[in-house]
Parts: structure tokens; sequence; C-alpha cells
């Protein structure tokens, strides 16, 4: 899950160098915290969330596939 989460943010953004990710887990399951440049958060946030929304609806199903449960969060 994170290569992937990391694989579609690298692609986004104008900076690649400066995407970073942090997981971790519990009881309730996988927590993905994406993290890029500032001047890029708009390219992975997209137009009211859009593009967010559809990395998490993508990692949310390679998730299921697996029976795990994976939340994506972008942070500044």
């Amino acid at each position: 899950m994170v290569e992937l989460v990391e694989a579609i943010a690298r692609s986004l953004v104008d900076h690649p160098e400066n995407v970073s990710i942090r997981t971790t887990e519990d009881a309730s399951g996988l927590t993905i915290e994406l993290s890029v440049d500032p001047d890029d958060m708009g390219k992975v946030i997209g137009k009211q969330g859009r593009i967010a929304k559809a990395i998490r609806t993508v990692v949310k199903a390679a998730a299921t596939k697996e029976n795990k449960k994976v939340t994506v969060e972008i942070v500044q």
C-alpha cells in the first residue's frame, strides 16, 4: 500500500524528492501519512479534494483485496 501511495504522489508533484510517507499501525488498521512540498499540496489535494479522494479510493480498493483497513492522511 505504501508503495502505491508513494508512486501516485510522486507522479503528481513537481518536487518528487520531497514526498515522504510515514506509517502507523494499530488495532483500527494501517494509517499512511503523506507529506509533500508545500508548493505541491494543491496538486495532491486537487479541486474540492477530488484527487485526494481518488487516492483514498484506490488504496481502499487495494486494501480490501488484501482484507486490510488502510487510511490515507495528507499532512503538511
